[in-house]
């Protein structure tokens, strides 16, 4: 990579990073609403994962999708927005935290219902055999996804039709405040995929660098005809599930023991060990990011809301 790729994976990582602390902030203030589930630990997987894609593949993903939708290309000003429910959102305030979605950018969106965008992101794979193209659809989910029928259905009928599906799964180490440990009969999720067959593999999901060298060999691999394949992530939410997470099932030691290996800092140790980047440019590379966060928040907080009379619209496809 040049280094102006380098800084951009940087950049990328801290403004997702930005966007989720104001938006806690946010929430805690009473100007967003609902749901909030932030990415916070969760960096570099996205980062690392979409980096490597091709422009036509698709990405489908979880509720915890603000920074899928950054990595997607979605600007900061319309994640901010949506989140305040106003119409310069990228779903024009309609769906707020987890329904960030935009088709033209192939970001099939953020899905509130656990583990139900699995069986979705087959079905954009065998659209795309259908067309005879050779992209791939990246599916990210959760560890608690898979232990939803949904999972099964997906990863049999991906492996039956060989479908050009990377299935990631984010293991931050909890489904909601259970341990992964305590609802999972195996000890690590990819082996889930060994029932179907599937090739699968883990990753430190903490440094950006083995994402994408994962990323890269799984991608090729798919879409040069070797179906699916099932990626486990290793990697920690330093927040709780949602903004309502009391947090009573962990211990600080815990969460303390994970940022110490935090992804923005581990790539920051990189790219100075690497001499790719100075401090200098890093700390600028930082004030870039905060900046560019203010300004989406004054941008969203400034922008209309939802006229009262557009209620209606966008319920259905006009075709």
């Amino acid at each position: 990579m040049e280094k102006a790729e380098y800084l951009d994976l940087y950049h990328q990582m801290a403004v997702i990073r930005h966007i989720e602390e104001r938006a806690a902030e946010l929430y805690q203030s009473g100007k967003i609403g609902g749901f909030l589930h932030l990415y916070i630990g969760q960096e570099a997987v996205s980062t690392g994962i979409i980096s490597m894609r091709q422009p036509n593949d698709r990405i489908i993903t979880a509720y915890r999708d603000h920074g899928v939708a950054y990595n997607c290309g979605i600007p900061a000003r319309q994640i901010l927005a949506e989140l305040l429910g106003k119409t310069t959102g990228c779903s024009k305030g309609r769906g707020g935290s987890m329904h960030m979605a935009d088709v033209t950018k192939n970001y099939f969106g953020g899905h509130a219902i656990v583990g139900a965008h699995l069986p979705l992101a087959s079905g954009l794979a065998l659209g795309d055999v259908y067309q005879g193209n050779s992209n791939v659809t990246v599916c990210l989910f959760g560890d608690g996804a898979t232990n939803i029928g949904f999972f099964h259905e997906a990863l049999n009928l991906s492996k039956v039709w060989n479908l050009p599906v990377l299935w990631v799964c984010e293991n931050n180490q909890y489904g909601m405040g259970t341990a992964v440990a305590r609802a999972s009969a195996v000890e690590e999720i990819r082996q889930k995929a060994e029932g179907y067959l599937i090739p699968n593999s883990r990753v430190n999901g903490m440094d950006i660098m083995e994402v994408r060298q994962a990323a890269g060999e799984i991608l090729s691999r798919v879409r040069s005809g070797g179906g699916p394949y099932f990626l486990e992530a290793l990697t920690y939410r330093y927040r709780g599930h949602s903004m309502g997470d009391p947090e009573r099932y962990r211990k600080a030691e815990e969460v303390h023991r994970w940022q110490e290996n935090d992804p923005i800092g581990i790539f920051h140790k990189y790219l100075q060990d690497e001499k790719i980047a100075t401090e200098e440019e890093l700390n600028q590379g930082d004030d870039q990011a905060i900046a560019e966060v203010e300004d989406a928040v004054d941008f969203a907080e400034s922008s209309p809301d939802p006229a009262p009379e557009t209620l209606f619209d966008n319920v259905y496809v006009e075709a």
